[in-house]
Formats: C-alpha cells, sequence, structure tokens
C-alpha cells in the first residue's frame, strides 16, 4: 500500500517552475512584507488601532467592522484582510520552493519559516489588542513583521543560488564589517520603537499609555545609531572600491548609502516639522527597504553557486552480438 501523499507532493509532481516563477513567488512575499508594514503603521498614524476592539472578531458580536465602527474600524480591519494576502503570497513562495526540480529542502524550510512567523504576528497582533495598544506589544509586533521580512528577502535571493556551501567573495575583514552593519541596523530599528512607543502617535485617541522615557532623548539616541550605520555604510563602499570587489556587491554599498541618506533626510525632517503623519509613515517605509539593503549587502558578500546541469554523455558505439 502506497504512503498518503500531502497536497503539496502532489502539486510538485505535476508542475514544475521556471526559475523565473520562483523567483517571482518569492518576491512577492517581500513585497508584501513590506506593505503589511506601512499598512500597520497607517493603521497606528490614522488612530485605528482599536478601530476593531477585539481579536480574532472585529467587535464581541461581529467577525467583520460594522458601520458604527467608522473609518477607524475600516482601516483596522482592512489591514487584518492584508494578512491573507500575505499568506497567500508565502503560500505561493512555499508551492513554488517545493515544486521545484530537484527538491530543495532549505528553501521550502525557508517559506514554511515565513508561514510560521506570519502564524505567531497575527496572534501578537491580538494580544496588542487585547493590551490596549500596550507599546512594549506594538514594538513586538513591529520587530516580528521585520524578522519576516528578513526571511522573506533571504529566501527571494537563495532562488538565484544553488544549495553548496557558501564561499566567500570578499576577504574575512570585509565579511564582519557586513555583519557588523547589520548588528548596528537590526539595533536602529529596535530603537526606532522606542521613539515612536514614546512619541506622540500612539494608535488610538484613546488614553493609551507610552514608554517611560523622554520620546526626543529616544530620538537623539536613535539618530546617533542612524549616524553609525551610516558611517559603516560608508566604509564598506570604501573598502570594496580598494578591493575590487565585484560590482554586484559595490553596486548593493551604494544602494545602500543611497537609502540611508534618504532615511535620514525623513528622519530628521520629520524631528524638526513636529513629526507629520506622512513622514512618519515614509519612515516606515524607508526603514523597510534600509533593512532590505542592508541584508542584501550582506548576502552578496559571500556565493552558492548553482549547480552545472545535466548534460546526457555521448552515445557511445553500439555493440551488437552476432
Amino acid at each position: 500500500m502506497e504512503p498518503v501523499q500531502t497536497p503539496l507532493a502532489l502539486i510538485a509532481q505535476r508542475w514544475t517552475p521556471a526559475p523565473g516563477t520562483l523567483r517571482r513567488a518569492a518576491l512577492s512575499a517581500v513585497v508584501m512584507s513590506v506593505l503589511i508594514i506601512v499598512t500597520g503603521g497607517a493603521v497606528r498614524l490614522t488612530g485605528s488601532g482599536l478601530g476593531c476592539d477585539t481579536w480574532p472578531k472585529c467587535t464581541d458580536d461581529s467577525l467583520f467592522a460594522t458601520p458604527e465602527q467608522g473609518l477607524h474600524g475600516a482601516i483596522e480591519f482592512g489591514n487584518r484582510l492584508l494578512t491573507y494576502v500575505l499568506s497567500a503570497a508565502v503560500g505561493w513562495a512555499i508551492i513554488a520552493a517545493r515544486s521545484t526540480k530537484p527538491r530543495r529542502r532549505g528553501l521550502t524550510r525557508l517559506g514554511w519559516a515565513q508561514f510560521w512567523i506570519v502564524v505567531s504576528n497575527a496572534v501578537l497582533g491580538g494580544i496588542t489588542v487585547w493590551a490596549g495598544l500596550n507599546p512594549w506589544t506594538v514594538a513586538g509586533h513591529f520587530i516580528a513583521a521585520n524578522a519576516l521580512l528578513t526571511v522573506a528577502v533571504i529566501t527571494w535571493h537563495r532562488t538565484g543560488e544553488g544549495d553548496e556551501p557558501p564561499r566567500p567573495r570578499v576577504p574575512r575583514p570585509v565579511r564582519r564589517l557586513g555583519w557588523a552593519i547589520v548588528a548596528v541596523s537590526g539595533a536602529l530599528i529596535v530603537l526606532g520603537t522606542g521613539v515612536t512607543g514614546s512619541g506622540k502617535h500612539a494608535g488610538d485617541s484613546s488614553d493609551v499609555p507610552r514608554m517611560p522615557w523622554d520620546w526626543a532623548n529616544a530620538a537623539h539616541l536613535h539618530a546617533a545609531s542612524a549616524w553609525v550605520v551610516c558611517a559603516l555604510a560608508l566604509a564598506m563602499w570604501l573598502v570594496l572600491r580598494v578591493a575590487d570587489a565585484p560590482d554586484d556587491i559595490r553596486a548593493r554599498a551604494r544602494e545602500l548609502l543611497i537609502v540611508l541618506l534618504a532615511q535620514g533626510g525623513i528622519g530628521y525632517l520629520q524631528y524638526f516639522t513636529g513629526v507629520p503623519e506622512i513622514l512618519v509613515g515614509a519612515h516606515m517605509l524607508g526603514s523597510a527597504l534600509m533593512w532590505i539593503a542592508v541584508v542584501r549587502l550582506a548576502l552578496s558578500l559571500r556565493e552558492r553557486p548553482l549547480a552545472p546541469a545535466a548534460v546526457p554523455a555521448p552515445a557511445g558505439p553500439s555493440l551488437s552480438r552476432v
């Protein structure tokens, strides 16, 4: 008796995605991860964080937003619906990875890692609503969204690589500088949650608690860490030029510098203009784009060459028996 196959195995038997299809599937998860960060910020910036006052329902009596909840309910419920679109994108990436021939178990595991992060962050979002937008759970919700973005970018990058152990493309000190940029950039994002958690955009018009420190001091610390990231990124760009690194690595470093310059400009502009909602939203988008650039730069410092396609052996002279 043959073992029962899973639906994914049955799909994999009947479909083999082209390399371009696989990359597009992985990229769709990256795009949706960025979108869910931006729309989550829009929920907070419009004061709609408690537009649906419970979870998983929108109200105690309704799964959906009701007319009585007005625009805030529609915004919050719309963001919840986007989670299903995100899940569909992640599901497509999982199916495409599982159906690739030969089978790539590591790529499939990355897809499933995205799925479980989506599930856990949805639960964390529900806890955030139950806690009345407690700033610590809001910060955790945002950090988990960035964790999803990290795995999505890695998955997207890995679709263009093979499955051999990674090989360095630059000297070890340069790779260490790349990981230093990753570490400090991660700290920068975490410190940013301290700015928003103590700032005026609490996410709802009600009396939402804030983090127990001065917003301006948190903003100054965040700005100082941003300058450290900029200094490291500039050092990376210069080192790669001196080391005559491959063009694609130098391009990744240049992209990171451009994103950091734009992000820093938006950050200072919002600070000196009273933190208007539109600039805060742009800063959140810039944060996601910065993190993508950081991860792509780190990943470009090593390579996993694609396995050469199997070439049939030439047919030898046939032997016949007389």
